[in-house]
C-alpha cells in the first residue's frame, strides 16, 4: 500500500530528538534578542540576551514540562503557578541525574488556585513578573487578574487552540480565518480580545492536536492501547478524514521562539506537524512506532450507534488541519519530528515503558465490533 510504504520509509529516518529532557530540543539561545517595553512602548535592543522573570501558569503536566526546561536552560528565572496537587518536578526518562538536579534546583513554585482572583492579584503583584506563559487558561475572566497584577508586563504568551476556527470547506486553516463564536474554545477567543483591548503585548499559539510523552489527552495512547491488546481499531467513516498532529517538543520550541520576538507582538501562530495524515494512516503510523503488526481497521458509521457520553474516537470526525507557514516564515520555526518519528519518541518514553494516563476502555469498540459481526 502506497501510504504504508511512505510511512515505513519515514520510519527509517533517524529522529533528531531521541530523549525526554529539555536538552533534547534544539534550543537556539538568541544572544541578541529584542526586549519589549511595557504596553506598546517603543522597543529597545539589548546587547545580550536578557534573563527574564517568567511565570508559567501550569507547568507540571505536559506542555509546561518541556517548556519550563527550555526556559531554565536559557537562563531565565522560572516560576510555576499550580495548585500543588502534582509533584512540581519529576525526573523524566532520558533525563540525566545532573540535568534533573540542575532544573529542580532552579525552577520555583507558587501554590495557588487561579480561580482565587484576589490571591492571584496579591501574590503576582509582589513578584512583578516580566513575562507570563499561560498554558492552562480557558476563560478571559481568569486572565484579567493577572494583567491587573502586572502593570509592567512585557509579554503575555497564551496557549490557544486551532479548535477556535469555524468549520470550513477551505483548508488548511490560516490564522486570519473566520472563528467560531460558539466553539467550546470560545473562552480562548475572548482572552485574545481581552489582551488586545488592554493594550498588552501578547502572542497566541494555536496548536492543532498535540502528542508526545506525558500527553494527558488520549491521542496516540488510544491507538497504543488497542495495538497492544491485539484488537481491531474502529475508525469512523471511510478513514480518509485528514487531520494533523504536532509533537509537544516542537510546540515548546515554538513557545520559546516567540519570547521577546518583535515579529510575535500581537500575533497568532498555528503550530503543528509539517504533514497531514488520514485517520487510517495515523493508525498505521502508531503501529509502526510501537513495533506492532499491520493493524486491522474496522470502519463504521457513527450514526448507527448511541454511545451515550462515551467517546468512541479521539478525534473530531472531519477534516481538520492548519497551515504552519506563518510560524515558519516569521519565527524561523520548523518542526523537527516527522509523524512516525514523533510517535516512536512518545511510545519509547511513555506507553512503551508501561506508563499511560487512562486505562484501556474497549466498551464502544465492542459495541461497534458486535454490530459488525452481527451483520456479516
Amino acid at each position: 500500500m502506497a501510504a504504508t510504504a511512505s510511512l515505513k520509509s519515514s520510519l527509517l529516518l533517524p529522529s533528531p530528538i531521541s530523549d525526554f529532557s529539555g536538552a533534547a530540543v534544539s534550543v537556539s539561545a538568541q544572544k541578541r534578542r529584542k526586549s519589549w517595553q511595557p504596553r506598546g512602548a517603543r522597543m529597545q535592543v539589548s546587547a545580550v540576551a536578557d534573563s527574564k522573570n517568567i511565570l508559567v501558569m501550569g507547568g507540571t503536566r505536559f506542555i509546561g514540562v518541556f517548556l519550563s526546561r527550555i526556559l531554565v536552560k536559557e537562563g531565565h528565572q522560572v516560576t510555576l503557578f499550580t495548585r500543588g496537587k502534582a509533584p512540581i518536578t519529576q525526573q523524566l526518562p532520558g533525563e540525566s541525574d545532573a540535568e534533573y538536579a540542575e532544573f529542580s534546583s532552579k525552577v520555583q513554585h507558587m501554590k495557588g488556585d487561579r480561580q482565587d482572583f484576589e490571591f492571584v492579584k496579591t501574590s503576582l503583584t509582589a513578584k512583578g513578573f516580566d513575562v507570563v506563559y499561560d498554558i492552562n487558561g480557558r476563560e478571559a475572566v481568569e486572565v484579567e487578574p493577572i494583567i491587573d497584577a502586572l502593570p509592567n508586563l512585557e509579554q503575555y504568551i497564551y496557549c490557544s487552540s486551532a479548535g477556535v476556527y469555524l468549520k470550513s470547506d477551505l483548508l488548511p486553516h490560516c490564522e486570519n480565518d473566520a472563528v467560531d463564536p460558539k466553539s467550546r474554545h470560545k473562552g480562548k477567543l475572548e482572552t485574545e480580545s481581552l489582551l488586545t483591548s488592554r493594550g498588552v503585548n501578547w502572542t497566541s499559539i494555536r496548536p492543532v492536536y498535540i502528542y508526545g510523552p506525558l500527553n494527558y489527552n488520549p491521542v496516540e495512547e488510544w491507538f497504543f492501547h488497542r495495538l497492544k491488546a491485539g484488537r481491531p481499531i474502529p475508525i469512523p467513516g471511510a478513514g480518509n478524514q485528514i487531520t494533523q498532529l504536532g509533537h509537544v517538543k516542537d510546540l515548546a520550541k515554538a513557545f520559546n521562539l516567540v519570547l521577546g520576538n518583535p515579529k510575535a507582538s500581537q500575533q497568532i501562530f498555528n503550530i503543528s506537524g509539517a504533514k497531514y495524515v488520514t485517520f487510517d494512516g495515523l493508525a498505521r503510523a502508531c503501529a509502526m512506532a510501537g513495533g506492532f503488526p499491520e493493524p486491522e481497521l474496522v470502519h463504521y458509521n457513527p450514526k448507527d450507534f448511541d454511545f451515550g457520553k462515551k467517546k468512541a474516537f479521539p478525534f473530531r470526525d472531519q477534516h481538520f488541519f492548519a497551515s504552519i507557514e506563518k510560524a515558519t516564515r516569521e519565527l524561523g520555526w520548523t518542526p523537527e519530528f516527522d509523524l512516525v518519528g514523533g510517535l516512536t519518541d512518545s511510545y519509547n518514553l511513555d506507553f512503551g515503558r508501561g506508563t499511560f494516563r487512562k486505562a484501556a476502555d474497549f466498551t464502544t469498540d465492542d459495541m461497534i465490533l458486535g454490530k459488525k459481526l452481527a451483520t456479516v
